[in-house]
């Protein structure tokens, strides 16, 4: 390597992974956990805001102005605050497809632990 290149190396700083601070999950955690955690977290602490702002957007007896500058903030906002990012992900495996909504597992973990009786209520079929 040359120097200019190992000065340059040492002149940046490191790439946080997320902007604001985030409470990690317990348990199993990859990259898809964590993002899909950072964002709930991210829309949970804005949503008063931008429930506000939506509001104000579509008032029709606001003056045009203010709703507009409510229309301009509310775009200005990250896109990980907007609720529409959030996906149905499961919570042990990460898992984004055959998610059941009810208890945020993928099929294949709902199945293993209604087996062996970690849910309540849920029980084998037998008909």
């Amino acid at each position: 390597m040359s120097e200019i290149a190992k000065t340059l190396l040492k002149r940046t700083k490191p790439m946080k992974r997320f902007i604001h601070p985030v409470e990690k999950p317990s348990g199993f955690v990859n990259t898809r956990i964590l993002r899909d955690n950072f964002k709930r977290q991210m829309v949970e602490q804005n949503e008063i805001t931008s429930r506000a702002l939506k509001f104000i957007a579509r008032n029709v007896s606001l003056p045009q102005r203010v709703r507009l500058e409510a229309q301009i903030q509310l775009s200005s906002m990250p896109n990980y605050t907007r609720t529409n990012q959030l996906n149905s992900r499961c919570v042990d495996s990460g898992r984004g497809k055959g998610v059941i909504r009810d208890f945020r597992l993928c099929r294949y973990q709902f199945r293993e632990q209604a087996l062996s009786g970690l849910l309540t209520g849920v029980k084998k079929g037998v008909w």
